[in-house]
């Protein structure tokens, strides 16, 4: 592996390859409407500078999506290429993502994992996340 790279998202440019990463990288990212292009580029509106790329030699290999509130942060599709896992390039992108947060005065965060995604799991309570056994996750479309 080169030099890992961390940068600012680029919409579209940077769409397609992130949106494949997305749909390959296992049952773990969900992807749904919010994930189409005019949504991603109206979450970049808001804020451009928590959605993060990891490259390595000009080829996307991570992404992860960050939102802030005002109050709490939040976090969505970290995910890194099959072929790059367990070097490290995940704890390189939450590492600045979670920098990013704080810097904009950012107390607590929140992420959600998927039942079956135990590596996952595994991965944030290494890195200090707490499992919130006394929550229930609601969603509803409203479009």
């Amino acid at each position: 592996m080169t030099e890992v790279k961390i940068r600012d998202f680029q919409y579209p440019d940077d769409y397609p390859d992130a949106r494949l990463l997305w749909e390959n990288s296992g049952p773990g990212v969900q992807l749904r409407r919010s994930d189409d292009p005019e949504e991603v580029e109206k979450k970049l509106q808001r804020d451009p500078d928590l959605f993060l790329v990891a490259e390595d030699a000009g080829k996307m290999v991570g992404t992860v999506v960050g939102g802030f509130d005002g109050r709490r942060g939040m976090v969505y599709h970290l995910a890194v290429s099959e072929n790059f896992r367990k070097q490290g390039i995940g704890e390189l992108l939450m590492d600045e993502l979670e920098r990013r947060l704080k810097a904009k005065g950012c107390i607590r965060c929140y992420l959600l994992v998927t039942v079956e995604n135990l590596n996952a799991m595994r991965f944030y309570e290494k890195r200090g996340w707490e499992h919130m056994k006394y929550v229930q996750t609601y969603g509803k479309d409203l479009g």
